[in-house]
């Protein structure tokens, strides 16, 4: 993680200063909003798209769950294998029909496939003029190489986690405490959100 100690922030003012931030850079961004399910980066990234707006940016929300593998090898090892629930995102395809398409053609992929039902959804590319904003929210996207201009990860201590992560889904637990410590160091920006109604930052933001 970022060195410097955190911060306690209001949410409404983390959101104010992250939109400021991410507006500072010129042409397209592309923002990482990463943390586990229960930390809530789509949230997050949400919270984002009307501020940056009125900072006179286009912006346009990615959830990494309409860019999962398809079911036939994202289940190869079962439906509860840790090991493997990292590589449930295709993370070559999120970076070619988005975060390069979207700097190098100008347009991007809305969505691969809806998680649900495992089909394809079909959308047709959307343009995405110079200065667009790009914000992908989700788990595992940092320590792969992928090309962001700003990174945010959702930071929680593994008792918090823990406690809200719903029962069913407490098999991710080991794939997202070792993801923790593997990006250490890595994110521009972690928020801290073992109680989201009080987050502290450190990192780069002013």
């Amino acid at each position: 993680m970022p060195a410097g100690a955190f911060r306690p922030i209001a949410r409404a003012a983390l959101v104010e200063r992250l939109a400021d931030w991410v507006a500072a850079v010129p042409g397209t961004v592309r923002v990482a909003v990463d943390g586990a399910p229960s930390a809530d980066p789509h949230g997050l990234a949400e919270a984002l798209v009307d501020p940056l707006r009125v900072r006179g940016r286009a912006a346009v929300r990615i959830p990494t769950e309409l860019f999962w593998r398809d079911a036939s090898l994202r289940l190869e090892f079962g439906r509860q294998d840790a090991q493997s629930y990292p590589d449930w995102l295709d993370a070559a395809a999120l970076r070619r029909e988005v975060l390069d398409a979207v700097v190098t053609d100008g347009w991007f992929l809305p969505s691969l496939r809806d998680p649900a039902t495992n089909r394809s959804t079909r959308e047709p590319r959307r343009a995405a003029p110079s200065g667009t904003v790009v914000l992908v929210s989700g788990a595992f996207l940092l320590g792969r190489g992928l090309p962001f201009e700003k990174t945010v990860h959702l930071a929680m201590s593994t008792g918090a986690l823990a406690r809200r992560t719903p029962e069913t889904q407490r098999w991710t637990l080991p794939a997202l405490e070792r993801y923790a410590r593997e990006i250490e160091g890595e994110p521009d920006v972690v928020v801290k959100v073992d109680d989201p109604r009080h987050p502290a930052v450190t990192g780069s933001i002013p």
